[in-house]
């Protein structure tokens, strides 16, 4: 049994208009960071935002930041709860009605905190009450 909980990744390339989500044991062990900006690892992507002018162009354009402003963050960050909904509603347009297949563990970490699959609504639901 799992004595953790996945923290949900958000990975963005403005480059090639790639928006990908994957867990954290994803980033490390699987190819999400090859597949989405075509680099081995989170060294070589940092590498990457250093060095390559079409890429930072990219990343200034699509956040509409300044150059000085581009960091890891902006393009690898933790995945927000609006965002989530934002792929429950693309995974409700494939399957085309509910019940939807889970994406991830049933309990999950977002920006917002640790959130737990709701089978009945087929999304994550805070573990916060009230929320």
């Amino acid at each position: 049994m799992k004595n953790h909980i996945d923290t949900i990744y958000i990975l963005e390339n403005p480059e090639k208009n790639i928006i990908k989500f994957a867990t954290g044991y994803q980033l490390k062990y699987d190819d999400t960071i090859k597949d989405v900006f075509g680099v081995a690892c989170l060294n070589d992507l940092e590498m990457m935002i250093q060095f390559n002018k079409p890429f930072q162009d990219s990343i200034c354009s699509s956040k509409q930041i300044n150059v000085k402003n581009i960091s890891l963050n902006s393009v690898v960050r933790i995945a927000s709860k609006t965002e989530l909904l934002q792929l429950r509603e693309e995974l409700l347009k494939e399957v085309g009605k509910l019940p939807i297949p889970r994406p991830f563990d049933s309990v999950i970490r977002l920006q917002e905190g640790i959130f737990h699959w709701d089978e009945s609504n087929s999304l994550y639901i805070s573990d916060r009450l009230g929320a």
